[in-house]
């Protein structure tokens, strides 16, 4: 069985959501981060970075990093464009959504959520990035269903993910209609709650 080391309000969400998406048998192994449980010698095992989520595939070998994982679990399904050119599109984002729309959104998520620092305790600048990769977001949804091709992908997997809970992290996205209705649409494909 696949088992899943993280917990749902961790970067294992994704991970999570996809294995229930693709129906597969999985364990999710609640390790928190916060509590020291990426520290153990038997999780460096497993990661040496400390990070998760990872996944203890069935044939033992694991694998960390989320988007990596998500990646190898949805190869060869519709979640990942068949058109060469819509597929480099979904890995343009998904390289995007690491390099510029987490080291926002979850930053300041976490800082205000977990942390619970106040605005003025905030870097400055975080906000101003935020706002950027959503007016980026909703300027590339003004004329686009999805971020990859005319279906969703794991690029819109992975943008949701921290995307829908923008609020927690003091963000209103009324501000950004179409990044909000594309939230709305990824949410219903996935089955999910609407948060925003």
């Amino acid at each position: 069985m696949l088992k899943i080391y993280g917990i749902p309000r961790s970067r294992a969400f994704r991970t999570l959501w996809m294995a229930k998406e693709l129906g597969l048998d999985y364990e999710n192994v609640a390790t928190d981060m916060g509590k020291g449980e990426t520290r153990t010698p038997e999780f460096l095992a497993l990661n040496p970075a400390g990070q998760v989520p990872v996944v203890r595939l069935v044939d033992g070998g694991a694998l960390a990093q989320s988007n990596a994982i998500m990646l190898h679990l949805a190869w060869g399904t519709d979640l990942i464009p068949a058109e060469p050119f819509d597929r480099a599109r979904m890995f343009q984002w998904l390289f995007w959504e690491q390099y510029s729309h987490e080291p926002a959104i979850a930053v300041l998520r976490f800082q205000k959520l977990y942390l619970k620092k106040s605005d003025e305790e905030i870097g400055p600048a975080l906000p101003g990035k935020c706002e950027r990769v959503l007016t980026l977001m909703d300027s590339h949804l003004a004329a686009k269903t999805y971020f990859a091709g005319e279906k969703l992908s794991l690029a819109d997997i992975a943008l949701v993910a921290y995307t829908r809970f923008a609020h927690q992290a003091g963000i209103d996205l009324a501000g950004y209609p179409n990044v909000r209705l594309w939230v709305h649409r990824v949410e219903d494909d996935l089955r999910l709650e609407h948060l925003v």
